[in-house]
């Protein structure tokens, strides 16, 4: 089990996890369509909360952090966002670092509601768009968690507006800035800022330019493996320690199970194993 740290800077607590684990996060996003036949289906809700409370159980140890989509929840209502609390219960519970990814954007009262009720489910990081600037930012550092802002995501239509030619760069280069600016002073003691950014790991030129922008920020790097990202998409957004990263990988850990016969939890277990060893020898080459 992970040592808890809930006490720390949420910048803090992710480094002493990145120093003792690999760098890499499983996603929690059940869709019902896709459970294993074991679990009935009848209680969608209740069968989806079955299912992540048996990924937890299958990662534990291997990964620090786990990401819940809160999308796959909110879809059934007050029952459904109860199941995600008691998920994210019961992975604080058993060690994990929970990143809830919900993307809020809003400023002013309406931020500080989202912000409290993201702090109250007990997650210790969320994601968040920043098209309205570190208004919509500061209230969740206020509230005490640490941040993922999108700044480079890893889906292709996202170019149009995060990457458009222009002369005066792009808007990924200046949400990156702000996110810079925001996290410099908000460092933990080994160097690590509360507020990260989300890069996709299929934009390596690009990961590679952002990182000049934020130092010590901690990039949220989805897209690798089935989007296409790889090898140069992490070496890119790597820090001057050669760390400062957290590998998302979801549908390719938690339905590693499809078309395999035996224990569904096995095979998750087995691919989070595999997906850990692949991303800790390539920071660690990276290192040296």
């Amino acid at each position: 089990m992970i040592t808890s740290a809930s006490n720390l800077a949420p910048g803090q607590c992710l480094s002493m996890r990145l120093e003792a684990h690999a760098p890499i996060c499983v996603g929690l996003d059940p869709v019902i369509s896709r459970l294993p036949d074991s679990i009935d289906g009848a209680d969608e809700v209740a069968a989806i909360e079955r299912f992540s409370r048996g990924v937890l159980d299958s990662v534990v140890g291997i990964t620090p952090c786990v990401k819940v989509q809160a999308a796959c929840f909110e879809r059934y209502g007050s029952r459904g966002v109860a199941a995600m609390e008691r998920v994210i219960t019961a992975a604080v519970d058993s060690g994990f670092l929970v990143i809830l990814d919900a993307k809020r954007g809003d400023i002013g009262i309406s931020a500080a509601h989202y912000a409290a009720g993201a702090a109250a489910t007990g997650a210790q990081w969320i994601t968040l768009n920043g098209y309205l600037g570190e208004d919509g930012i500061i209230p969740f550092l206020e509230a005490g968690l640490g941040v993922f802002v999108l700044v480079r995501t890893s889906n292709p239509s996202g170019d149009e507006i995060q990457s458009p030619p222009s002369t005066h760069g792009t808007v990924a280069g200046l949400v990156g800035s702000m996110v810079g600016r925001l996290g410099a002073s908000r460092l933990g003691a080994n160097g690590l800022s509360s507020v990260g950014a989300v890069v996709g790991a299929t934009k390596p030129e690009a990961a590679a330019a952002l990182r000049t922008l934020m130092p010590d920020a901690p990039f949220l790097l989805p897209g690798y493996g089935a989007q296409g990202g790889g090898v140069d998409g992490v070496r890119a957004a790597l820090d001057r320690r050669g760390g400062g990263v957290l590998v998302t990988a979801s549908r390719s850990i938690i339905h590693a199970f499809v078309g395999r016969t035996g224990d569904w939890q096995q095979h998750v277990k087995d691919a989070a194993v595999a997906f850990a060893e692949e991303i800790s020898g390539l920071v660690a080459d990276e290192g040296h």
